[in-house]
């Protein structure tokens, strides 16, 4: 009687460890999503930047506009326009101005500043 009790578990490790498996890719790709967690998902996108819904940029490598379908209808990509003041480097205009050190950032609506990735 305990061998046929047994035999009923004999699959039992291999489909443990197939949902442990499926458990952590599903984990996985949701912690790979632009502006997940409490940036509170993805607001708009300004260039190939995703901008969070706190008003955050993701550092997600991934280009915003073919992650949430929304191509450019341009031929060629926008490119940042350099600025010499600090005033005119607004994000919503697509100005950048060049900090002391060399990285390029823009201001944002709430006065924050935004760098460029390098």
């Amino acid at each position: 009687m305990l061998h046929r009790d047994a035999r009923g578990w004999r699959h039992f490790p291999a489909l443990l460890m197939a949902a442990a498996l499926a458990f952590a890719s599903m984990a996985a790709g949701a912690a790979n999503k632009p502006c997940s967690g409490s940036k509170g998902g993805i607001s708009h996108c300004e260039g190939d930047t995703f901008i969070c819904n706190d008003g955050s940029a993701s550092a997600s490598m991934r280009s915003c506009p073919a992650y949430t379908g929304t191509a450019r209808l341009a031929a060629e990509p926008a490119s940042p326009k350099a600025s010499a003041s600090g005033n005119d480097c607004t994000c919503a205009d697509n100005r950048f101005c060049t900090g002391p050190r060399g990285g390029q950032y823009c201001v944002t609506a709430n006065g924050g500043k935004r760098y460029l990735r390098k």
